[in-house]
């Protein structure tokens, strides 16, 4: 979302606390470029003002009466779309009502200054006004609710399982390796592609999500809700099966090694970020070559984007989602740029798209593929 110059960014304040509404409100307005336009006692409130108001962004508190902030957020995110910052006490890294709220299409949080003379209120003003400010600027698009989540695909037939086993034995014993990157707006994206794949999905999946640390073994265990296959955090040391969702932890890299293992490096953040998308398809592309299919997702900034070139070298697929639903179309907008991406898809399409690739991988694969 754009501005005119000097033009300030309108905030709507959504707390139950009058007194924390009056402590944000001192916040944002003392930054020169935000005005708060409105504030809501709870979510209902909220939900009413972000459709008469129009706000640039919404700060949104969770735990309120008549509506929470998780209601609030899903009502607004699929009627009438803004970028919401959550503000609650709950706000922490790794909580599920946080990462709900992500899924459900917020772009930040910050945890609630405890009082109007917290001695670490200058830090989070600093921290609250900076994600405020960045906010304005993503693209708001809306996001379905959980409960319209696709349902999770029925297995394969005995005849396509076979035909699959057939396949995956002439490939060497090797088998098909997907790998969805993804940064602002990556949750709720991720939940949409993974809930529409079948459960017999001959490929493994790789999810390198910028999220941090504390955030990615909740992410797993809510993904298992809704997708038939089986998710879970990347170990060390692993060998990758088919059929089965590796979510990179926030605090490593991932890679794969020349023997098919994953490595899970602890190192610094590469480019500015850790996990690192460039490094996991890099890596991925020169253990599973041809048989890799690479999908770069809404995020800010151009993680992937030397990655799906290695992808392409290496004989294998790269898609991307769209600008018109991503959240930000920064990471794949960059990896179109190089010229590697075949495919640009909605993302309801994504899921669909992998199936038939996958399936396509598997009729195609000589012996002994990479």
């Amino acid at each position: 979302m754009t501005t005119a110059p000097n033009k300030k960014l309108r905030v709507l304040i959504v707390d139950d606390s009058t007194f924390m509404r009056k402590v944000l409100q001192d916040i944002i307005n003392a930054d020169p470029q935000l005005e708060v336009v409105g504030q809501g006692a709870d979510g209902r409130d909220g939900v009413a003002l972000a459709q008469s108001l129009r706000p640039d962004v919404i700060t949104m508190d969770i735990n309120m009466p008549h509506l929470d902030g998780l209601q609030a957020t899903e009502l607004i995110m699929s009627q009438n779309p803004r970028p919401i910052v959550i503000v609650s006490s709950e706000s922490r890294e790794g909580t599920t009502s946080t990462l709900k709220a992500l899924e459900l299409g917020a772009v930040d949080f910050v945890t609630k200054p405890t009082s109007g003379i917290d001695l670490d209120m200058k830090t989070v003003a600093e921290d609250l006004n900076r994600k405020i400010r960045t906010a304005a600027k993503v693209r708001v698009v809306r996001t379905a609710t959980r409960s319209a989540l696709p349902m999770p695909r029925a297995p394969l037939s005995a005849t396509a399982a076979a035909v699959n086993s057939a396949a995956l034995t002439q490939s060497g014993g090797k088998f098909p390796m997907v790998v969805l990157a993804a940064s602002t707006g990556g949750p709720a994206a991720i939940t949409r592609v993974v809930a529409g794949l079948p459960k017999d999905f001959p490929a493994a999946v790789f999810l390198v999500v910028h999220m941090p640390a504390a955030f990615t073994k909740q992410f797993a265990v809510q993904l298992t809700e809704i997708t038939a296959l089986p998710v879970k955090e990347a170990e060390a040391n692993e060998v990758p099966q088919a059929g089965t969702i590796y979510l990179c932890p926030g605090s490593h890299h991932l890679q794969l090694s020349s023997g098919g293992k994953i490595t899970l490096d602890p190192g610094p953040r590469i480019d500015g970020y850790r996990p690192c998308a460039d490094v996991a398809l890099e890596s991925i592309a020169a253990y599973a070559g041809m048989l890799m299919v690479a999908v770069v997702l809404t995020g800010m900034g151009a993680d992937g984007a030397k990655g799906v070139k290695t992808v392409k070298s290496a004989g294998g697929c790269v898609l991307a989602q769209d600008e018109a639903t991503s959240t930000i179309f920064g990471m794949p907008a960059e990896a179109i740029k190089t010229g590697a991406v075949e495919e640009v898809l909605g993302l309801d399409d994504i899921a669909p798209a992998l199936e038939k690739r996958v399936a396509k991988l598997l009729r195609l694969a000589p012996v002994g593929a990479r």
